[in-house]
């Protein structure tokens, strides 16, 4: 894969994400236990696939100790962040939660590879990162302070999904970087998550999987919306720096939006088409490729942007 096919494939991985909340509308669930079926079923997809790789590679580095228990915390990263968003949408309401949770995780991920991979974020990722959350703020809110309050603690629940997220992205990129096949630290970490929330679908009522329409709303949430989405995003960490992953990543809720319209019928307001754009003005800046330098000039002695050699 080159370097210009990897924010591709993020940005796929990302409207396959932005299909899941107007898929799930087709399934009569609770929103935590649709979120549980989904990782459960994806998860262990994405953990098959794995073991099939893992098997069939002769020589899969597998990184060294430290890596393996961050890939553990990872998995764990990955169940909480839907228990955490969950949480902070019940307290503080879907326009607020959303925004916090999806706006803050790109910060949250360039502070991350900042400190833990000595990568500084460039100013045009800031400028444009800024305005993509930006946008994102005022497409999901519409310009107004959405329907819930800002009740302290589901902010704060929602800002410690941002970092889970933001978590467990940048140690699939240092894993992915350092060696190992994309698909087999996915599968770890999804296939990790997936036995963690197995008790939480149970928990949750799986009743409704016994319908033809309740299953096959699963089925794409598990096998699209994450085993595929979560391969392509793998994929593209391997040549796109994870902080620029993770803005892109902001492609979802626009896609979801998008979706609403044309699907559910659902009115956007004028303000919400000016954060549209604003955060679609964000996400073009961000995928274009950084400019050469001029031959003969000496590199600057800042980290590869490659996830292969960056992490």
């Amino acid at each position: 894969m080159n370097s210009r096919s990897g924010p591709l494939a993020v940005v796929a991985a990302a409207v396959l994400w932005g299909t899941a909340g107007t898929v799930g509308t087709l399934a009569a669930a609770g929103s935590v236990s649709l979120a549980a079926a989904r990782l459960v079923l994806g998860g262990a997809l994405l953990g098959a696939l794995a073991l099939v790789t893992h098997r069939r590679a002769r020589r899969t580095p597998h990184g060294n100790v430290p890596m393996r228990w961050a890939l553990v915390l990872g998995a764990a990263a990955v169940a909480a962040y839907q228990l955490c968003f969950f949480a902070a949408v019940g307290r503080t309401g879907v326009a607020i939660g959303t925004v916090v949770a999806i706006g803050s995780g790109p910060v949250f991920t360039g502070l991350l590879s900042w400190i833990v991979g000595r990568e500084r974020p460039s100013g045009r990722w800031a400028l444009a990162t800024g305005a993509a959350v930006a946008g994102c703020a005022v497409l999901v809110t519409g310009g107004g302070g959405g329907t819930g309050g800002a009740d302290a603690a589901g902010v704060a629940l929602a800002l410690l999904g941002g970092l889970l997220y933001a978590f467990y992205a940048v140690v699939a990129a240092r894993a992915i970087g350092r060696g190992m096949e994309s698909g087999i630290v996915m599968g770890v970490l999804f296939g990790g998550a997936a036995v963690l929330m197995l008790p939480v679908l149970a928990l949750t009522g799986p009743a409704w999987l016994a319908r033809p329409s309740g299953l096959l709303t699963a089925l794409y949430l598990g096998c699209a919306t994450t085993g595929l989405a979560y391969l392509l995003y793998g994929r593209g960490l391997r040549t796109t720096p994870v902080a620029t992953a993770a803005t892109l990543a902001l492609a979802e809720p626009a896609v979801a939006a998008l979706l609403g319209v044309v699907a559910l019928r659902e009115h956007l307001s004028l303000v919400s088409w000016a954060g549209l754009v604003l955060l679609a003005l964000g996400l073009v800046v961000v995928a274009l490729p950084a400019r050469e330098r001029t031959p003969g000039t000496p590199a600057p002695e800042t980290p590869k942007a490659s996830a292969e050699s960056r992490h």
